[in-house]
């Protein structure tokens, strides 16, 4: 496959697993069985996605693909502690934001 269609299979499932996370923690109970299959499905084509497209451009392993190793992490964890901490939600939320923030700087600046 081409380095374009690794792409598009990254950057359209992390959007997906962005979007479910923040449904999951407004969501009611009944939703989660659902909730958690896309979010795992998702998270499974972010980090397919990922390494193929890591692959492709011969990147190696530098230190912020490390960095966006450990926010995908992070991101496919809170998902499911939302339904299970629904009293620590704004907590999740800001943490969620941080991590997609700190995964999309580190694919534009690539500190390190």
């Amino acid at each position: 496959m081409s380095p374009q269609t690794y792409y598009i299979i990254h950057v359209v499932s992390v959007l997906v697993l962005t979007a479910y996370t923040f449904y999951a923690f407004a969501a009611p109970e009944i939703t989660k069985k659902k909730v958690m299959i896309v979010t795992g499905v998702a998270s499974l084509l972010a980090l397919i996605g990922g390494f193929g497209l890591q692959a492709k451009l011969g990147y190696g392993f530098p230190g912020w693909l490390i960095v966006k190793l450990f926010c995908w992490i992070g991101l496919s964890a809170l998902a499911g502690m939302g339904y299970r901490k629904r009293g620590a939600v704004g907590t999740l939320s800001v943490v969620a934001l941080v991590l997609v923030v700190l995964a999309v700087s580190m694919v534009y600046l690539k500190p390190f």
